[in-house]
């Protein structure tokens, strides 16, 4: 399959920035389409045209920043990327105004909502909330649909120029094979490409102009059906859409227009307020701004010097003054319709130049060239005078296959790197009950190793993680579990006392670990520490286990302790990349409740 860059690399002294972002686009693609989460340079050579020497040093230079993944002859696509696609949704603030309303309608409907906004001639999806059923209807955040196959896409088409329906009508007349380059979220539709199609799309289009609202009457694919309904902004034009989707099995169209679209009428104005609000409250945030560097430092500067001409200093600038683009200021909009803002964030609109170059540590004419260079390529927009803005299109950069990851996903590279360095098994586990059960795990190659498979159940009192799970509880949960407790030895070493546990317990919660030697097991010694999700809670353990026999217990806390705690704090750094606009609850893979410990 070819797929050949949008924009062919230029000379120059961005030229970079641009071959980096071609590089980025072709490893997201291929990775959409059947390559798997990893491919090799070479695939990245032919998909971009570049030579494999300039392939090798963007990734390179993509490494170090830690947005891909090498590993052996294979590249990935790593979490942090989404620092990009984050700078987007927080600079439009789309997602805190609206996320909320989108929860609450899903609750009601009892079907997947989402929100969408233009992106060229397509439609990208900024917020979901979403049902969870065995037939999944939702997209992913960052996910591009064809205008002419989704509700949303009538409704933005009403407002197009002519450059818009030509290039269209550009695409739509190379499809197939352009369609399924720029769209892999949607599954091929045989039949024509020309024809009846683009008549018809413009007569929806004409319709939902005159009706305000728009349907999806199976565009997508077979049994799907949406309705959606515009929201403007204070100027009238069309600033997004709101989509609620369900399946045949459960609706046909008529009675989801007849179920969701009163609903959807109803919270028009407090949508629209809350997106009025997001914008006359100018720049605001609470919580941490984008780590796009200090006043005054050029981090590419520094990276350059370390790596040398392996380090591609103009790429590193460029995706540095991409994310400063979302970097926001304390101070949010009001609620609306009772409704707080997600995280009472608000967003701006646009930074200038000078405020760039100040975020970044660049000089002003260094940071220009990013910019204009961002903006030709369609990944910022300008006002023409002084203000620079993130568009939708920075969420091709991966966003949408790292938004599908879970929590496992997220942290296993990181086991993999904990393994390799200290040569000891790593596991994850959540606390299921009064017992611990191992999500994830990563053993060690040795003559003698700890065989434990995903999904093993051990009573949380005897292990390390269990430990640390209970002390991440609150005060009455932690009380409930131990009043209900009965432990039984499990070797001559387990500690079975009530009041000793909860002292144990009280320990692990200050200090932050648990080591436990031989109370589960004779001759296994673990240690474990909390990883905590997106809203700061303990959502899962992260330990390694050794022999007992391999030094003493102060050995191991010399030695393992500050890896696993660094690799624990990389899991968290990732998670709260991925889930920053998100809902609240996903990343979280520990039960809130603690039941009574059965055959223990």
């Amino acid at each position: 399959m070819s797929l050949s860059a949008a924009t062919p690399p230029v000379n120059g002294s961005v030229g970079p920035l641009e071959r980096g972002l071609a590089v980025l686009r072709a490893l997201t693609a291929l990775s959409a389409h059947g390559a798997g989460p990893a491919v090799r340079p070479g695939d990245l050579v032919r998909a971009t045209g570049l030579a494999r020497s300039v392939v090798d040093r963007v990734l390179g230079t993509l490494q170090q920043l830690g947005y891909v993944r090498l590993d052996g002859r294979e590249v990935s696509l790593a979490t942090r990327l989404m620092e990009l696609g984050n700078a987007y949704l927080a600079a439009s603030g789309l997602p805190d105004a609206l996320l909320p309303f989108a929860e609450r309608l899903a609750d009601s409907l009892d079907e997947s909502v989402s929100v969408a906004v233009p992106d060229g001639d397509g439609v990208r999806f900024v917020v979901q909330a979403t049902r969870r059923r065995t037939m999944s209807l939702a997209f992913r955040i960052g996910d591009l649909l064809p205008a002419e196959r989704c509700a949303p896409g009538a409704l933005f088409a009403a407002e197009w120029d002519e450059d818009t329906w030509a290039d269209w009508r550009a695409r739509r007349a190379a499809a197939p094979t352009a369609g399924a380059v720029s769209f892999p979220a949607v599954p091929p539709r045989p039949g024509p490409a020309g024809g009846p199609d683009l008549d018809e799309f413009a007569h929806r289009a004409k319709a939902a102009a005159h009706d305000g609202w728009a349907l999806d009457d199976q565009l997508i694919e077979p049994g799907l059906v949406a309705v959606a309904v515009p929201l403007r902004d204070q100027a009238g034009r069309i600033a997004c859409a709101v989509n609620v989707v369900s399946h045949t099995s459960r609706h046909d169209i008529a009675s989801l227009r007849r179920t969701a679209l009163a609903a959807l009428r109803d919270r028009i104005p407090a949508m629209e307020a809350a997106l009025a609000a997001r914008v006359e409250a100018g720049p605001g945030a609470v919580g941490e701004p984008p780590a796009v560097g200090v006043i005054g430092e050029d981090p590419a500067r520094l990276a350059k010097r370390e790596m040398g001409a392996g380090f591609l200093q103009s790429l590193a600038r460029g995706l540095t003054v991409l994310r400063a683009l979302g970097e926001r200021t304390p101070g949010g909009p009001p609620p609306h319709d009772g409704i707080p803002p997600h995280d009472g964030i608000a967003p701006h609109d646009g930074m200038p130049l000078t405020a760039v170059a100040e975020a970044t540590g660049l000089a002003r004419a260094t940071a220009r060239r990013s910019l204009l260079t961002l903006v030709e390529l369609g990944y910022a927009t300008t006002d023409g005078a002084r203000l620079f803005s993130p568009t939708p299109r920075v969420l091709e950069l991966g966003y949408a296959p790292l938004a599908g990851l879970g929590f496992t996903d997220i942290a296993r590279p990181h086991l993999r790197e904990l393994v390799g360095a200290v040569h000891e098994s790593a596991s994850l586990a959540v606390l299921d009950g009064g017992d611990i059960r191992y999500v994830e795990r990563v053993p060690t190659v040795r003559i003698m190793s700890v065989n434990i498979t995903i999904g093993t159940r051990f009573p949380a009192y005897a292990t390390s993680m269990g430990r640390v799970l209970l002390a991440g509880l609150d005060a009455d949960a932690r009380a409930a579990y131990l009043a209900d407790l009965d432990p039984r030895p499990l070797t001559r070493h387990t500690l079975t006392s009530v009041p000793g546990l909860a002292r144990v317990l009280g320990g692990v919660a200050e200090s932050g670990y648990a080591l436990v030697d031989e109370e589960l097991e004779e001759g296994l010694r673990s240690l474990a520490v909390p990883v905590r999700d997106a809203d700061g809670r303990v959502a899962a353990a992260l330990n390694l286990a050794v022999h007992a026999g391999r030094g003493t217990p102060e050995d191991t806390l010399r030695t393992l302790l500050p890896p696993l705690r660094a690799t624990a704090a990389r899991i968290e750094a990732d998670l709260r990349t991925a889930f920053a606009h998100r809902p609240r609850g996903l990343g979280q893979s520990t039960p809130r409740t603690v039941r009574r410990p059965s055959g223990v």
